[in-house]
């Protein structure tokens, strides 16, 4: 059952245009509405994603589908899209909501940290971890996080948001590059020095069940990919076939410019590519050499 919006807070940042909302579950949500900017299929996307993370582990928001009813669009005017040259109002119905990340005094949650608090993060492998997710499901947007803090707590946990552009956005497709879907600094890798690193959300994601997956495509309203099942079941076809393909799309950016993992291989002496091709390629190398 869809979670009923009962207030409009604010509107929030992004190209989305999101508006934070108080549920009739007492919860904040941040909600995505389906007239938004960007795409329709973008409320899909989030919904899938962040069910994904959430089973493999990730520290992401709960998200729930919300229900937003036309009286509370028409009476309130802070509900509606700015394309530019107009507004339109928001689309009543069912929306996507991710539970609003830490609280609404200041200094519980910010989006950034200077270097220092970065490298004290209570999670700070899990940066690793979501390049493995974030691959897997072809984000074509840079990794979004924000960091929250209890009150009289000094170290922050980073919190993973915003999955709209996984599967390429509206287009659901896989276009892989190597920097696409990490985070725009470097500082959350350093201590990255081989698979190990990326355990244990690695090893979940390319053992994930087929009906983890299915059950979270099975929870989305029609409504959100225009009601073309066939091109959803398409979708999560594609996606549980790229399982195996993730540790060489790591690889990719594990290799590229950016030079992401200083660390890799310090202890073995080994590289990024040839310690994936020893783990893939060398118990059949072994046995043509025998």
């Amino acid at each position: 059952m869809a979670v009923l919006a009962v207030q409009q807070i604010r509107r929030m940042r992004g190209g989305a245009q999101g508006q934070l909302m108080l549920g009739a579950d007492g919860h904040i949500y941040v909600v995505k509405f389906q007239n938004n900017p960007q795409h329709m299929r973008v409320l899909a996307n989030e919904f899938l994603a962040t069910r994904l993370a959430a089973a493999a582990g990730f520290s992401v928001p709960g998200c729930e589908v919300v229900e937003v009813s036309s009286w509370l669009v028409d009476n309130t005017p802070e509900l509606e899209i700015d394309l530019g040259r107009t507004r339109v109002r928001c689309q009543p119905g069912l929306q996507f909501g991710s539970r609003f990340a830490g609280g609404t005094m200041p200094g519980q949650v910010v989006d950034y940290l200077p270097e220092e608090q970065l490298g004290e993060l209570k999670n700070l492998g899990e940066f690793a971890g979501m390049v493995a997710l974030d691959k897997w499901t072809g984000n074509a947007n840079g990794r979004q996080a924000v960091f929250t803090r209890r009150q009289r707590e000094r170290r922050y946990t980073a919190v993973f948001i915003d999955f709209g552009y996984c599967f390429h956005a509206g287009e659901w497709r896989f276009e892989d590059a190597p920097l696409r879907g990490v985070y725009y600094r470097n500082d959350v890798y350093r201590e990255v020095s081989g698979w190990e690193s990326f355990e244990p959300w690695l090893s979940r994601l390319e053992t994930m069940p087929a009906e983890t997956v299915w059950n979270a495509a099975n929870l989305i309203p029609p409504e959100w990919y225009g009601g073309d099942v066939g091109q959803m079941e398409a979708l999560v076809e594609k996606l549980l076939a790229r399982r195996s393909r993730i540790r060489e799309l790591v690889e990719t950016f594990g290799n590229s410019d950016r030079r992401p993992f200083p660390k890799w291989g310090e202890k073995s002496g080994v590289g990024v590519e040839e310690t994936w091709r020893a783990r893939k390629w060398g118990s059949s190398i072994e046995g043509s050499v025998n």
